[in-house]
This record gives C-alpha cells, sequence and structure tokens, in this order.
C-alpha cells in the first residue's frame, strides 16, 4: 500500500463491489465502465489508484493489435489484498455485497481505518471518510 489513503467515493465503491461479486474475473476498463456506470475520465484514475495500493493488478492483453484489428486491452483484476480490505469496507459501510451498485456517495460512518492500512489512516479521525 502507499502512504495515500484510498478514496472511497461511489464510484470507487461501485467498481469493488463489481469485483466483491465476482472476484476471480479480470476485466477490461470498458467492460468496468459500462458495468459500474462510470465515465472513462472518472474510472482510469481510479483504476490507477486501486493498483497503486494493491488492490488490483493489471496485464495487458497478448495479441497482435494489427491481426485483431483494434488496440490491445489491459485487463485488471482485484488481488487477494483488494477482495480482503473491499469486503471489510463495503460491510463496514453496511453495503450489500449483492445488488444494485452504489449511486450516492457515502456518508461518514466511523469506518474503521485498519483495513485501509495507511500510515495516514491511523492519524486519521474515526468519523471522516475521503471522498
Amino acid at each position: 500500500m502507499t502512504a495515500r489513503e484510498q478514496r472511497l467515493s461511489a464510484p470507487t465503491l461501485n467498481v469493488l463491489h463489481l469485483y466483491v461479486t465476482s472476484p476471480h474475473m479480470s476485466r477490461s476498463g470498458t467492460e468496468i465502465a459500462k458495468a459500474a456506470g462510470i465515465s472513462a475520465g472518472t474510472l482510469y484514475p481510479l483504476l490507477g489508484r486501486l493498483e497503486a495500493s494493491g488492490w488490483l493488478e493489471s496485464n495487458w492483453e497478448n495479441v497482435d493489435p494489427k491481426s485483431v484489428g483494434r488496440p490491445r486491452r489491459r485487463f485488471h483484476r482485484m488481488t487477494d489484498l483488494g477482495l480482503s480490505r473491499a469486503r471489510k469496507v463495503l460491510a463496514e459501510l453496511q453495503l450489500p455485497i449483492s445488488g444494485a451498485a452504489v449511486t450516492e456517495p457515502p456518508k461518514p460512518v466511523g469506518i474503521s481505518r485498519e483495513c485501509l492500512d495507511t500510515p495516514q489512516a491511523a492519524s486519521a479521525p474515526s468519523n471522516s471518510i475521503a471522498t
């Protein structure tokens, strides 16, 4: 994990929810954007933060763009660490693991920062969530 805190915005929670409901599936950014209802301008920085924090990992597809007639895709997969922390975050926010995606930003509810495991998180007030 990096020293910076993971942002728990509604789009981030939608992506976490998507991966928790089918944790071992690798998805392209386009697939994630469609399934989570997030624009590319929001999604790709979010995926970068999740990957930098160790919650996701990604790999380029191993194809020749000329032979398939399209650019290569980058596939993202949730790590075991990410899955564990995502389940904990969703549970602490009392969000359902299955069902509809998150439509509103989370309200501060006293989430335990230990699930984020960052130096800043340990000193943050327990009733605030970065958005």
